[in-house]
């Protein structure tokens, strides 16, 4: 259960309330923005505005779909025009049959119970049948990635974050995305100038949360400190149970407002890519 704003906060110099809680510490503002910073002794409180001091992090990891990219537009938008370009009757309903079933695909690819190769016809042998449609799961496989591959809308603040983060901080992109969506999606997006490295796991042969990811991850990035390091993500399952698997600190993009996991030691959790200003010096 969350903890309910507490009367009489002390103000930083924008106007900002911050509650500070116990492990992990939680700071509420006024206008919705929160995040948690864990109480590990690595982090000093700044006295005067009632709050963590600032971190630096010489390296910041980013999660592509969902935290930079925004993928839900992008994905209804490339099943859309695949049904289009292929002559298929689409439907609206589609979409969410397809969710469904690509998101438990997803699952079990972090669980290691299936590979890319498979994962990219596999959901749509499974689309057609659940919607008794007949025609090729690789012709349609094919014309979604490439239809993804072009989709490179940001998400809220991505742009402006990254620019500024950039001038302090080495920005890598890591993601379990597909090798030909994820690289085409970058030369295709404004951000493609702030980014250090891009990490895929069907390059590394490996996923997200695996310790086997971040090996390599570690390595493309010239094996920085542990401490050196946040990772930035939406996903509890691949990119903050990873984080803290490894032992790195870790940022929850939580925009939906989901509740906080008690078991997962997350270090900071944000609504807006922009709290990260906030969190990171």
């Amino acid at each position: 259960m969350r903890a309910q704003p507490a009367w009489g906060l002390s103000l930083n110099v924008f106007g900002r309330a911050f509650v500070p809680r116990q492990s992990p510490v939680k700071l509420r503002h006024p206008d919705a923005k929160d995040f948690t910073a864990s109480s590990q002794p690595s982090r000093q409180w700044d006295e005067q505005y009632n709050r963590p001091m600032r971190k630096h992090y010489p390296w910041l990891w980013f999660d592509a779909d969902g935290t930079l990219f925004d993928y839900n537009r992008a994905e209804a938008a490339a099943l859309k025009n695949t049904f289009r370009l292929l002559t298929l009757p689409f439907e609206d309903s589609y979409l969410d049959v397809y969710r469904e079933i690509n998101h438990g695909l997803w699952q079990a690819l972090e669980r290691q119970e299936i590979t890319q190769a498979v994962l990219r016809y596999r959901r749509f042998e499974l689309l057609m049948e659940a919607l008794q449609m007949s025609g090729s799961p690789e012709q349609m496989s094919s014309a979604y990635v490439e239809q993804l591959s072009i989709c490179s809308e940001l998400m809220d603040g991505a742009y402006e974050v990254l620019q500024t983060l950039s001038e302090k901080s080495e920005i890598a992109i890591v993601t379990n995305g597909l090798q030909t969506v994820q690289r085409g999606r970058l030369e295709n997006s404004t951000i493609k100038g702030f980014i250090r490295e891009l990490i895929i796991s069907e390059e590394v042969d490996a996923a997200k949360p695996g310790a086997p990811f971040f090996d390599a991850a570690f390595e493309r990035c010239g094996h920085p400190q542990r401490i050196e390091v946040l990772i930035i993500g939406d996903s509890l399952t691949s990119d903050i149970r990873g984080g803290v698997d490894y032992g790195i600190d870790t940022c929850w993009y939580n925009p939906a407002d989901e509740n906080e996991p008690e078991a997962l030691q997350i270090t900071y959790e944000i609504r807006h890519l922009s709290d990260l200003l906030e969190i990171v010096d």
